[in-house]
């Protein structure tokens, strides 16, 4: 099998609409019909919801937790009409942002192996256990995770979707798209010319 993978020169918010573009058109490809969004103020989450309209994909989004008196940025009313279109949006525990309650490190080891592929992938695979633990996919279901690197989004997976108490199950199948850079700055770093 081959099929094609995207890499952005750059991170960040400019490469949303491809990312969303390339995301919906492997979900048709593949017959898949949910996707994961990673959304914290809800621009990424009203953009996919454009897109996804009359596909008949629907798709969870993950927005910051609630936490430590911080402000959820994400709009409630955003959260009120993606839910009457069909979407739902689920305000959990990020697992991999520190250490468990009993202390173990793993999550934070974790995060940083993943975000050697990209700060997306990390959020992606993150938000696979997530929507599983919160019952809007089930385990062994073949979903699409859409995450970026601060703003908008940047990388998307083919993913068989497993919880948080059997991260083994989980399954990166495909790498739609990622950026070729993890942050802003690598340094000595040539993208490839073509």
């Amino acid at each position: 099998m081959e099929e094609k993978i995207v890499y952005f020169e750059k991170p960040g918010v400019g490469n949303t609409e491809e990312t969303l573009r390339l995301a919906v058109e492997r979900a048709q490809a593949r017959g898949i019909k949910k996707i994961v969004l990673a959304s914290t103020r809800g621009d990424t989450a009203r953009l996919a919801a454009e897109r996804l309209a009359g596909t008949g994909i629907t798709m969870t989004v993950i927005p910051h937790q609630y936490s430590g008196g911080r402000e959820q940025r994400f709009p409630l009313e955003l959260k009120e009409s993606l839910e009457k279109q069909g979407h739902h949006v689920h305000f959990a525990t990020s697992l991999f942002a520190t250490e468990n309650l009993y202390g173990s490190p793993i999550p934070r080891v974790m995060a940083f192996l993943l975000r050697t592929f990209s700060q997306g992938m990390k959020v992606c695979v993150e938000m696979m256990l997530m929507v599983v633990d919160g019952g809007f996919v089930a385990s062994g279901e073949q979903v699409i995770a859409i995450a970026g690197s601060g703003r908008g989004a940047d990388t998307a997976i083919v993913a068989i979707a497993a919880s948080s108490r059997n991260l083994p199950d989980l399954h990166i199948m495909e790498i739609i798209c990622k950026p070729l850079q993890n942050s802003q700055h690598v340094p000595n770093y040539v993208p490839p010319e073509g």
